[in-house]
């Protein structure tokens, strides 16, 4: 099980195939995505990776966290995420991880915070049909109706849908394709709608209902910050060839 990475939502777009059919596609950007640490089963019970990305000023930071910035030797991040990876997916801490650390064709998850819509009424939020446009009714065509019985049960259940805040939910999208990325400015190009507004951070993961390509690099594509260029281990095919 590999890394997931963490992407900034640039927008959507399209891209035209040879058959000049075009396809909607999301823009997502890497921003300077670094490995923070690791986590291991013997210190923490599990083993993941601990991401971060983006920049901020360290005026801000407490100094909690300016430590653990500093034993990293990476820049303060603006957003800081853990992937659950396995014990042979471990990337060294300060590397960089490229765009091309998923491959064209892939199927991904997308995870974000989804727009928020403030207060709205059961119709927009669940998509309830409102109430009839005449036979009585006046004022009240967009609302919910009754939320419960009378006499029994004598009240209204928990977790009835009503009207209240809408959006601002972590959404979980599955199984959109990797159509284009771009190492040099850190791009990857997504198929279809992915969760949150403009500027959002989405954690993009290999997809966990689609097999990953035997192309996809191991435990990853990424680039160490000593400059020493770009590092990826084998694929276990040619693993099995050396």
């Amino acid at each position: 099980m590999r890394s997931g990475v963490i992407a900034q939502k640039v927008g959507m777009t399209r891209v035209f195939t040879e058959t000049g059919e075009h396809i909607p596609v999301t823009v997502l950007k890497l921003g300077n995505c670094q490995v923070l640490g690791h986590r291991t089963t013997e210190k923490n019970g599990y083993v993941a990776l601990q991401l971060g990305a983006g920049t901020r000023k360290t005026v801000y930071l407490p100094k909690a966290e300016r430590g653990q910035f500093a034993v990293a030797k990476v820049e303060p991040k603006r957003k800081v995420t853990e992937f659950r990876v396995s014990e042979d997916a471990l990337i060294p801490v300060g590397a960089e991880i490229q765009a091309d650390h998923f491959v064209v064709g892939q199927f991904v998850d997308v995870t974000g915070t989804s727009v928020g819509k403030g207060f709205a009424g059961g119709m927009k939020r669940w998509n309830f049909g409102g109430l009839r446009a005449t036979h009585g009714v006046s004022v009240s065509h967009r609302s919910i109706g009754s939320t419960g019985g009378r006499q029994d049960p004598g009240k209204t259940f928990k977790n009835k849908k009503m009207p209240g805040h809408m959006g601002v939910d972590r959404i979980t999208t599955l199984n959109l394709r990797v159509v284009q990325t771009d190492v040099e400015r850190g791009l990857i190009l997504v198929e279809g709608a992915v969760p949150g507004s403009k500027g959002g951070w989405i954690a993009v993961r290999d997809a966990v209902k689609k097999a990953l390509p035997k192309d996809a690099p191991k435990p990853g594509k990424f680039r160490l910050a000593e400059g020493s260029g770009e590092q990826a281990a084998a694929a276990p095919a040619e693993q099995e060839g050396a």
